[in-house]
């Protein structure tokens, strides 16, 4: 079991959903809500500590109910938090638009507390980090807290994995601290001025991003599956019918860390990031859709 440590953002999922997106000044009839866990770095993490590594969590959570359930989900899912509760801020939230013919999403996130982290926070969780054996980030956080970081567990020696969503540009140097990057097609766009939809360009944008320093870039492609560097396509698989693919980039990436973390190749760990993945989509919901250990190794030996 190796010891994974996520920064990032937790948010409570306000789930909407209807038959279309509404336009603007606009007021349709959904068909369903649901209220959930969800922000990418707890997703990841809780995708992480169901397929078997030791999991911590950094972030800043208000005093409000959605603190709540950001502990509660993580004890559930047996990731170990490392959180300041803000008495002048608010937990984050995302409204999340789920179209039902599809199961494809539109997400606004509201961060909260968690855009407070700053350089001094990662500075004093710098051990935990240089611990690690693998240390991932996303961009819901302020960029800064992200790059200190990356910085700190490169100079420890860690595995780095950077999933850049929401796709921002990055600071000169970020990419190069990055063993892993994982972005989807919209991300590595912005990323790589590459437009990516064939497997030939998803090469183009990986050797771009491996020209800018990172090890393995690996590309999200949706229902494709994930391009891996020097590699080429891993094919991605639902095990049934999809449901809502809200998460499943957080579960390719919770599945990827774990696997790094027990010092597999970056091969069987895109192979597992695309099982986990694919059980995950067959679920409503984010962090309740994340599968355990079992379930992966089994479907993985299904297909």
């Amino acid at each position: 079991m190796g010891k994974v440590v996520v920064l990032g953002v937790f948010v409570a999922d306000t789930a909407y959903r209807a038959a279309r997106m509404p336009n603007m000044g606009e007021t349709i009839m959904g068909t369903s809500f649901a209220l959930g866990p969800g922000g990418k770095g707890s997703n990841q993490a809780v995708a992480c500590a169901r397929m078997g590594a030791e999991t911590h969590i950094i972030t800043k959570l208000g005093q409000d109910d959605f603190a709540k359930l950001a502990l509660d989900t993580w004890k559930q899912a047996g990731v170990i938090p490392h959180v300041e509760q803000v008495s002048d801020s608010y937990t984050g939230a995302a409204h999340i638009f789920i179209e039902d013919g599809t199961g494809d999403n539109a997400i606004i996130v509201a961060p909260g507390a968690a855009a407070l982290i700053d350089i001094v926070d990662i500075e004093t969780h710098a051990t935990l980090i240089a611990e690690a054996d693998v240390f991932v980030t996303q961009l819901e956080q302020p960029m800064a807290a992200a790059m200190r970081g990356l910085e700190i567990a490169r100079e420890a020696g860690v595995i780095t994995v950077l999933n850049p969503a929401p796709a921002e540009t990055l600071p000169s140097g970020m990419l190069s601290l990055c063993d892993y990057v994982t972005p989807n097609e919209t991300e590595c766009e912005v990323l790589t001025g590459i437009t990516v939809q064939t497997q030939k360009q998803a090469q183009q944008a990986c050797e771009a991003l491996h020209d800018l320093g990172v090890g393995t870039p690996i590309i999200t492609m949706g229902d494709q599956g994930a391009f891996l560097y020097g590699h080429g396509i891993i094919p991605a698989v639902a095990a049934g019918a999809v449901v809502e693919t809200t998460g499943a980039g957080d579960a390719f990436n919770g599945g990827l860390a774990a696997i790094l973390a027990e010092k597999k190749s970056s091969l069987a760990a895109a192979h597992y990031g695309c099982a986990t993945a694919g059980i995950s989509v067959t679920k409503a919901g984010t962090a309740p859709a994340m599968p355990s250990r079992d379930m992966v190794d089994t479907f993985i030996k299904l297909t």
